[in-house]
């Protein structure tokens, strides 16, 4: 999160903090030391120093990914660990969004993102007990159409689509290749991209996008 910091004699942002959306981000002002910090469900998660191998290297291959997407197709947003005004009890900070310009998440005025980005992504290490549970669960009511776990530890990636409110996982199919539902030839081969292939991930990717031309 990147609000701006500033002196105050409001209490400091503590890790398990229960607060709404308004408090949260008044107490993150003022704690200048907390760099990365979320509300999910009400609760603050104060976040670690990342490790490169099971985090910064999968993010960087994933923001890859989206970026080639993002520029081959247009009208559509790419960010990297945005602030995300969902409701009250709910402000995470996803690792990657890709929202569509004209869709129903919004830029405000102050510069953070309000409303469900279309598509979220979270690179999960030792964050797989709430990415997987409560991020989850916020992310289906607030109506993020599809969310990507990618869990380094255990070397498997999580596709949900949303379905009548609810997500279903996709599973890749017999080319290990999962097709976006919600954008057009967005395709990850997931086995390529477990194994460190980028460039076979991006030979997929790009047939998908050829496919609907």
């Amino acid at each position: 999160m990147t609000i701006a910091k500033s002196s105050s004699t409001l209490p400091l942002l503590e890790n398990g903090d229960r607060l709404h959306r308004a408090e949260f981000e008044r107490r993150y002002a003022a704690t200048p030391h907390v760099k990365k910090a979320e509300l999910i469900e009400g609760i603050v998660y104060v976040a670690s120093p990342l490790r490169f191998t099971p985090h910064a290297k999968p993010h960087g291959d994933l923001i890859g990914w989206l970026w080639t997407y993002k520029t081959a197709v247009g009208a559509i947003e790419l960010g990297v660990e945005p602030t995300v005004r969902l409701d009250n009890d709910n402000e995470p900070q996803p690792d990657v969004v890709l929202f569509r310009v004209d869709g129903n998440a919004k830029i405000d005025d102050d510069g953070y993102i309000t409303g469900a980005p279309e598509l979220v992504v979270e690179i999960s290490a030792s964050t797989a007990s709430y990415d997987l549970y409560d991020k989850k669960r916020v992310y289906q009511r607030n109506g993020v159409k599809e969310y990507i776990v990618w869990r380094t530890f255990d070397g498997e990636i999580d596709w949900f689509v949303l379905e009548d409110g609810k997500y279903i996982e996709m599973k890749p199919d017999a080319e290990g290749i999962i097709r976006s539902v919600e954008f057009a030839g967005l395709w990850l081969n997931v086995k390529a991209l477990l194994a460190g292939d980028m460039q076979q991930v991006l030979k997929s990717l790009n047939e998908g996008m050829k496919s609907q031309l």
